[in-house]
């Protein structure tokens, strides 16, 4: 039997291996250059449901692929929820630099006692034109220091409720198992299962 084909709304290399890991090869995920979308598709709403929305309708829309495609927000109690929808892009509104985003984090939770934070990916999933929505978030807080060498983004600093070490110490296998994306694409998984898509 064919696999389906299902297009991932991303060209991040981490987030493909990411998914196609835990997917298991029950389905062929496709990045967005395999489908020959470059450059970036704009992510302009206020939440990071909007966004997710927006990516995955660009490409069903002007593809005509199913398609999924998520956000990811670091929301940080003692910042009111920053930086939020512009976590990529939270030391520089023009681009992506994820070492100045730390230390920027780091630099404005220097004076701060409460470091809690929590990380949110949501997924829109267009499938044969309806739309879902799939929600994970793991509690944790952010650390004083980078500790650790594993992962991308912000995974030095944030260490996961009830671990005691950042998502660099505790590793890829183990940040797949227990992390945001990680539960949102287990509700995406378990929908896929349930509905035989």
């Amino acid at each position: 039997m064919k696999k389906k084909k299902i297009v991932f709304a991303t060209n991040n290399a981490h987030k493909l291996a990411e998914i196609r890991s835990m997917l298991k090869g029950k389905m062929e995920i496709l990045s967005l250059r395999d489908i020959d979308c470059h450059g970036d598709i704009p992510e302009t709403a206020d939440t990071l449901e909007e966004n997710a929305l927006i990516k995955a309708r660009f490409v069903y829309t002007h593809y005509g692929y199913d398609c999924f495609a998520d956000d990811t927000g670091l929301e940080v109690k003692a910042l009111g929820g920053a930086p939020g929808v512009h976590t990529a892009r939270y030391a520089y509104p023009d681009r992506q630099d994820p070492e100045a985003n730390t230390r920027k984090l780091l630099a404005e939770l220097k004076d701060k006692t409460d470091r809690s934070a929590r990380f949110r990916t949501v997924i829109a999933l267009i499938e044969k034109g309806n739309e879902h929505l799939f929600e994970g978030v793991v509690e944790g807080i952010i650390a004083t220091e980078e500790r650790g060498t594993e992962g991308f983004g912000y995974d030095p600093v944030f260490a996961p409720e009830n671990t005691g070490k950042t998502f660099a110490e505790l590793g890829v296998e183990i940040k797949n198992r227990i992390s945001h994306r990680a539960r949102a694409v287990q509700q995406l998984c378990d929908f896929l299962n349930e509905n035989d898509l």
